[in-house]
């Protein structure tokens, strides 16, 4: 395959000739097309256990503006869907941990929410997550849409949250497979002028080039103990990606505002049950709203019941029988209580409603 002179100037298609044959691997854990692969099914460039070999763990922290494929990336990297991935853009409201350990490596990697121009509380608590995450990574990976053109407002937004880490810096091109190749050379020339370093490209989604920046991921993380036990993928509970599932299929399913008035709590998890039984509660800003989740005679409810059920079906590997609930909590993306409540940060010093 022939690569244009500005795919190969952000390495696209230097995947080393081991990985070549990737893609007549299955891919387990994911949904894939032909030719996708995950990094399970690769022979990485990691060397395999040895007790005179020393471990190296850190934080990775994956930052970029919404939609940049920071979920997607993740996924990949892990080999198991953890973070939820739409076409709407900023559907990752809270911070995803995911756990990816290959012999003496392990790297624990850190799903944010995109980078914008807070305007309100919920938006501030967003920001607030990712910068915290910038200040914790040992390994921070830029991404950048190659498809959807950085403002200058962007970039200076980016520029600000870097300069709260000394830590090492990977500028990834993503989407590189669908872009125009002067884009792609302005984004590795800013990122060479402004952030000074040298720009890859990758396709998060389809998987030339990420195992080769799985490498330098690899190569820039500092020796250390583990921090999970090698057979752990993810640091929250199994309560909190079935929420996240059901809230995924709230925005495939419904369109415009709805999805981003929606959150998802589950309120039980009886995993000693044959299904197992989850109660799952949805909590809405309008009674219009309300109307809309449940549908004409529960229809709209029912179809994301089912939806959401395979989801979860598929991730704990059991039958479930899951119960919905719509209720309402007027405004409640402007109250510190409400986000304190539903496990949001809560911006210090940022002008919220904290009503009752």
């Amino acid at each position: 395959v022939k690569f244009l002179p500005a795919l190969q100037a952000v390495g696209y298609g230097t995947v080393p000739p081991q990985h070549a044959d990737a893609s007549a691997h299955k891919c387990p854990g994911l949904p894939h097309a032909p030719g996708e692969c995950d990094l399970s099914s690769m022979t990485l460039e990691t060397p395999p256990s040895d007790a005179n070999v020393p471990t190296r763990t850190g934080y990775v922290t994956l930052l970029g503006r919404p939609n940049a494929g920071k979920s997607t990336l993740m996924n990949r990297l892990i080999g198991q869907k953890l973070s939820i991935v739409t076409a709407k853009a900023q559907t990752t409201w809270q911070r995803i941990t995911g756990i990816h350990t290959k012999g003496h490596i392990q790297a624990i990697f850190l799903d944010t929410p995109g980078l914008l121009l807070a305007k309100d509380l919920f938006q501030h608590s967003m920001l607030e997550e990712a910068l915290d995450a910038v200040r914790e990574g040992d390994v921070i990976v830029l991404l950048v849409d190659a498809t959807d053109p950085l403002h200058e407002s962007e970039k200076k937004a980016i520029v600000e949250a870097l300069s709260l880490s000394t830590a090492h810096l990977l500028v990834v091109i993503n989407k590189i497979d669908e872009a125009e190749p002067d884009e792609i050379a302005r984004i590795s020339g800013w990122a060479s002028s402004e952030l000074h370093c040298e720009a890859r490209g990758i396709s998060a989604l389809h998987g030339p080039g990420v195992a080769a920046l799985w490498s330098e991921i690899t190569e820039a993380l500092p020796e250390g103990p583990f921090l999970y036990p090698p057979d752990d993928i993810a640091a929250a509970p199994v309560r909190f990606f079935v929420a996240e599932f059901i809230r995924e299929t709230v925005f495939e399913q419904f369109r415009e505002e709805v999805p981003y008035s929606v959150f998802a709590a589950v309120d039980e998890f009886r995993e000693d049950q044959d299904p197992v039984y989850i109660k799952a509660n949805l909590f809405v800003e309008r009674n219009s709203q309300k109307g809309i989740l449940v549908g004409d005679k529960g229809a709209a409810i029912r179809e994301l019941g089912r939806s959401s059920r395979a989801k979860i079906e598929e991730f704990i590997g059991r039958r479930v029988y899951l119960e919905l609930r719509v209720k309402l909590r007027p405004k409640w993306r402007r109250r510190e209580k409400d986000l304190g409540r539903f496990g949001f940060r809560v911006p210090v010093g940022k002008s919220g409603n904290d009503g009752n």
